[in-house]
């Protein structure tokens, strides 16, 4: 996508490290300012703190955001642009005042973490492939020459540097940027413990070939899915199949021990007439399905032990960006802050099941960095509902005293506030492992405190 973007980290549960936390996935959304008419870096470090949210990515180092991000809690993510790229990897003097300037000067106020080192260079039409690495080792270096070597950097890179993507497993970079710049960006990425940044947008797949992939299959949505001839894996996602593409290119060139993070995916709620696909729902449907899919704390099918790490696209719409309609159309929210349409990211919203006629929201609070809970999915059946109840507060061994008629958790007396309850316990107790809050799609993972009443939930055991 285009620059002057910040991505935005929210529903994180890693420490100041990002992307190690083991249970789950974090979900984080773009903030795109390619517009007249957003509110200002004030008003939107306000918006992100209502939501929970607590890391932000910036394409850039705009002096009004960093500033407005000062003392906020929220960690950030800089970058350097594409147009500095010459100049970075030819002077290493060059780096030092541009790290001083943009790094420095407003740490340790504002909580920096990373820099993102170009975007999507390959597809640059100016052509700044060959001086990538270069600016990347410039800039460790000045980071280490003012004791901030805890930063990370990193460098976006589009799908479109695959020669390969289907089946996943055959996945493959193209063959020009392998030797250049791909093994050397690897592995200085390898050596100081970062990670790949990667684009990917299922929509372009879909649009691009309606004729040939199921609707549902990219929008999370229930498919028979697809089998990868070369290894039998079966995928029931685009998206994981674009991911794996990705993982199947590096362990190819020999970097299968390297992380990777989605710092742009997303689905456009408008489009052209022959921008097939483009539409609200289908935004929702999209958005939605992949932050459940990414709390459940699996990974994809060829890593399902590595937790998905992803940034949606985008917060706001923006108005002034070029080309088809749809890249006006990205946003979660518009300008004036309301939803476009609704996505729980932010805040775990569960239609209410049981004989409770009064509806029983789950209130989110501030995400405590690090912890995760298991709450109940109010949307299936209320005998699934009941059956897993029983199971957890009988074989499973959940703590289930708290949900009993006069302690302290039994109002509200419904069944998924009970649930949630037994889950969570659950869940806590076998150390918040994978797979441990599924109960046959009865629950999933969150990572903003839930709340039933005045009941608190317990992240230990």
């Amino acid at each position: 996508m285009a620059v002057l973007i910040l991505s935005v980290l929210i529903l994180s549960c890693f420490s100041a490290i990002p992307f190690t936390h083991a249970d789950s996935g974090m979900i984080g959304v773009n903030y795109g300012r390619i517009a007249n008419n957003l509110p200002p870096p004030e008003k939107v470090v306000n918006l992100l703190k209502s939501q929970g949210i607590n890391r932000v990515k910036l394409f850039d180092t705009d002096k009004t955001v960093l500033t407005a991000l000062a003392n906020s809690g929220i960690k950030v993510v800089v970058s350097l642009p594409n147009e500095n790229l010459t100049a970075a990897a030819a002077d290493q003097s060059y780096t030092d005042k541009w790290v001083q300037e943009n790094v420095k000067k407003y740490t340790p106020a504002t909580d920096i973490e990373a820099i993102a080192v170009g975007n999507e260079v390959f597809v640059d039409p100016k052509n700044t492939t060959k001086y990538l690495v270069a600016a990347m080792t410039n800039v460790q270096t000045s980071l280490a020459k003012f004791n901030l070597g805890d930063i990370k950097i990193s460098s976006p890179i589009a799908l479109s540097a695959l020669a390969n993507s289907y089946p996943p497993s055959s996945g493959s970079f193209k063959p020009e940027l392998i030797e250049t710049v791909i093994k050397p960006m690897f592995d200085l990425l390898r050596k100081t413990s970062s990670y790949v940044m990667v684009n990917a947008y299922p929509f372009f797949a879909y649009a691009a070939n309606a004729d040939k992939i199921p609707l549902d299959y990219a929008l999370f949505k229930e498919n028979v899915g697809s089998v990868d001839s070369g290894n039998g894996l079966r995928y029931n996602s685009l998206f994981d199949a674009q991911i794996d593409a990705v993982f199947a290119a590096m362990a190819a060139v020999g970097f299968n021990d390297v992380k990777l993070v989605v710092t742009e995916t997303g689905w456009p709620s408008a489009g052209d007439e022959n921008e097939i696909g483009a539409g609200a729902a289908n935004a929702a449907a999209y958005n939605g399905g992949l932050v459940k899919r990414v709390l459940t704390g699996n990974g994809t099918p060829l890593k399902p032990n590595d937790p998905l790490n992803v940034y949606l696209f985008a917060l706001f719409n923006e108005n002034q960006k070029t080309g088809p309609t749809s890249e006006r159309n990205y946003g979660l929210f518009y300008p004036n802050e309301n939803k476009v349409y609704d996505v729980p990211f932010s805040v775990v919203e569960v239609a209410p099941v049981g004989d409770s006629k009064a509806k029983v929201p789950v209130k989110a609070t501030t995400s405590r960095v690090g912890e995760t809970w298991c709450v109940a999915n109010g949307k299936v059946e209320k005998e699934k509902l009941q059956e897993a109840l029983d199971y957890a507060c009988g074989e499973g061994g959940a703590d289930c005293r708290p949900i009993q008629k006069g302690a302290t958790c039994y109002d509200p007396e419904s069944l998924e506030a009970h649930a949630s309850y037994a889950f969570n316990s659950y869940y806590q107790k076998n150390a918040r492992g994978v797979g441990t809050c599924d109960f046959g799609g009865a629950a999933y993972v969150v990572s903003q405190p839930p709340r039933y009443g005045k009941c608190d939930f317990p992240t230990g055991h």
